[in-house]
């Protein structure tokens, strides 16, 4: 499906290559942070942008923190790493075996869920890492109604269609990468084929298709989870309910979904670009976020906690030359928005990313 913005914002991303490799690498850093902090928050891990950040980076951990958030975290670093390493192979096709293995890297093992049913009674099941599921699973949608996804015994079939007409829809040429990464989700999405890990493996096989392709990575924001979810529903009111159906949708039958992703993508790419291209010390990035600050006295005041992760508030006075009541301001801002926090030994951590 043509789209005159996602042509250009391509064309822009095209003329910038080959990038330097310290672009590279500060597009790199922040894609791993922003990626698994967004895909795995979208399904309640708790970790905060920060603690991602250092954990991933440093592999230390400061504050409160689940400790199975903190082995999940990692487990979708090493699985995102994974999938860059097999889609770099343009000429090794994509298999049921690299999808069931990337499950079992994210789940690390099996484990078992307890739920209480209706009258106090437990009842409780085992998630199986890199398996197929073995019970039937659904979703209550945000309207309230039971949405089904395919049955165990259909979802090996599907998966084989799945990743069949991939690869040859790929060999073919007549889908663009975009539209193929798009379709793809969409219909791994129907089969649901595992019984937990679904949306992050989605998410994951979505950029593996673009990384294949030489395309820039994307990350669906978990600020904007209702909207993803949204689009996901309105695809699937014209597709319909038969899991079957969803499984070998057209990019027609999905044009709802399809239109949010090409927008959620061109987003991306223009900020990717901007990212690359504008140096400026009052522009910083956070989360996929562009901040502009009005006063340069924030610029200040984070360039210098990063130069000086121990500065005191009369350090800072000194450096940046306004008063403390002010400066005591700035900074409770920067705290409040998660851009810096402060260690219990008094150490400033800057979580924002400058521009330049």
């Amino acid at each position: 499906m043509a789209n005159t913005k996602l042509e250009t914002v391509l064309t822009q991303w095209q003329n910038l290559q080959p990038l330097a490799a310290i672009d590279r690498d500060r597009l790199s850093r922040r894609f791993t942070i922003d990626f698994n902090y967004n895909s795995n928050h979208i399904e309640g891990n708790t970790l905060t942008y920060g603690q991602t950040e250092l954990l991933l980076l440093f592999g230390k951990i400061v504050g409160e923190a689940n400790f199975r958030d903190c082995e999940e975290m990692k487990a979708s670093n090493v699985g995102l790493q994974m999938m860059l390493v097999e889609s770099s192979d343009k000429q090794l096709p994509l298999t049921q075996n690299f999808i069931r293995t990337l499950h079992r890297t994210l789940l690390r093992e099996d484990y078992t869920v307890y739920r209480m049913l209706p009258g106090g009674v437990q009842t409780s099941y085992v998630i199986h890492a890199g398996q197929y599921k073995t019970r039937p699973n659904s979703v209550i949608t945000r309207y309230g109604d039971r949405f089904e996804y395919a049955s165990p015994e259909e979802t090996p079939a599907l998966m084989a269609d799945l990743v069949d007409w991939y690869n040859h829809a790929e060999q073919e040429g007549k889908l663009s990468p975009i539209d193929l990464a798009i379709l793809f989700h969409y219909r791994y999405i129907r089969i649901h084929p595992f019984e937990d890990g679904n949306g992050r493996i989605a998410r994951l096989m979505v950029n593996y298709i673009l990384s294949r392709h030489g395309y820039p990575m994307i990350v669906v924001r978990s600020r904007l989870k209702q909207d993803y979810l949204e689009a996901l529903h309105r695809a699937d009111l014209i597709v319909g309910s038969t899991p079957a159906d969803g499984a070998h949708a057209s990019l027609k039958d999905i044009r709802p979904f399809h239109k949010y992703m090409v927008n959620l993508i061109c987003h991306e790419i223009e900020n990717d670009v901007l990212f690359v291209t504008e140096k400026s010390q009052d522009v910083w990035w956070y989360d996929g976020e562009r901040i502009a600050f009005r006063t340069p006295s924030y610029g200040k005041i984070l360039r210098e906690l990063r130069r000086e992760p121990k500065a005191t508030l009369a350090y800072l006075q000194e450096e940046i030359g306004i008063n403390r009541s002010a400066l005591q301001k700035l900074l409770q801002t920067l705290l409040d928005k998660h851009y810096v926090e402060r260690d219990a030994d008094g150490s400033w951590r800057v979580f924002i990313t400058p521009s330049m």
